[in-house]
């Protein structure tokens, strides 16, 4: 069996992964980085987790470590063969994790961006399965993303590049956590989605995400409900639109939080493309991930 690990910006789930794709179980933690402090302190709470989570897994479905045939991590920013590196969200410049684990678990360590994972997931056995040319995009604390062109992932050589979330849409706009300002993430992040809807629709500070949720879908009516979906909205379009322009894929795939709100923003986001498109006529599949949170550890464990 295989050990899938998904590290994202404010959670670290690892689930086991057997046969072709399927996930015995898993489990999740959330963690608030900016709780803990200095880049050292999320380097020990990344290994804490990630080791409490397979002993956990290892007990419950009675297996022992020598039964791990590889560890996958799917991770962000842009990682090598055995390290994290520039990590923006979890202020990580580098985090030798690859060589760590390979020590402990005795065991191969495949290390890719997160993005790439999911997609990876989403394509061999989820809702991109069906589709050649397609786009894989999760949107949550960033952006992740993959490129399938005649049913390959595009890889660079040297990076994993395809930072569609660093993309500038507002010159001199909001400032990114990668240091550059107007990056489409941060527009489009749905962690700074919740803070600016507590913010403008004057919510409560601790509201749960899921509260939100329904919150949002029985004040559409309202305006300032409207104002700050629509604004999302238009962001989103503008940075997809650049991608459909370039990529002309035939379906793209949303994952991460962003599917949570499929009801109210997918109709909405397809009207809005049009404006923005170069082939405005052009049919283009707007599917949600079928694999939801699970496709970066499935991903993970396969790519």
């Amino acid at each position: 069996m295989k050990i899938g690990i998904d590290i994202g910006g404010s959670h670290i789930a690892t689930g086991i992964v057997v046969g072709k794709g399927i996930l015995l179980g898993k489990e999740s933690k959330d963690i608030d980085i900016f709780k803990l402090g200095s880049e050292e302190r999320v380097k020990e709470v990344i290994l804490e987790t990630i080791d409490m989570e397979i002993d956990i897994l290892l007990k419950r479905y009675d297996f022992k470590v020598s039964d791990i045939s590889r560890i996958g991590l799917a991770v962000p920013g842009s990682p090598t063969e055995t390290a994290m590196e520039n990590l923006v969200n979890l202020h990580i410049k580098k985090f030798e994790i690859g060589k760590i684990l390979a020590e402990k678990y005795n065991t191969k360590i495949k290390i890719k961006n997160d993005g790439k994972c999911a997609g990876f997931a989403e394509k061999k056995y989820g809702a991109l399965k069906d589709y050649d040319d397609c786009i894989f995009l999760c949107l949550g604390t960033g952006v992740g993303s993959a490129v399938f062109l005649k049913g390959e992932l595009l890889e660079p050589k040297r990076h994993p590049g395809f930072e569609f979330g660093h993309m500038v849409i507002q010159r001199d706009g909001k400032e990114c956590n990668c240091g550059n300002k107007g990056c489409w993430e941060t527009y489009v992040s749905m962690k700074r989605f919740k803070r600016e809807a507590i913010e403008k629709l004057k919510l409560p500070e601790d509201m749960e995400s899921i509260e939100l949720q329904n919150y949002i879908r029985k004040n559409m009516d309202k305006k300032d409900t409207q104002e700050l979906v629509d604004e999302l909205i238009t962001n989103a379009a503008i940075g997809m639109a650049n991608l459909i322009n370039i990529f002309e894929p035939e379906a793209i795939c949303f994952g991460g939080s962003f599917v949570y709100y499929n009801d109210i923003f997918l109709p909405k986001l397809k009207e809005k493309l049009k404006q923005y498109m170069f082939n405005k006529d052009f049919d283009i599949k707007l599917v949600p991930a079928k694999l939801k949170n699970d496709a970066g550890m499935i991903g993970a464990a396969e790519i």
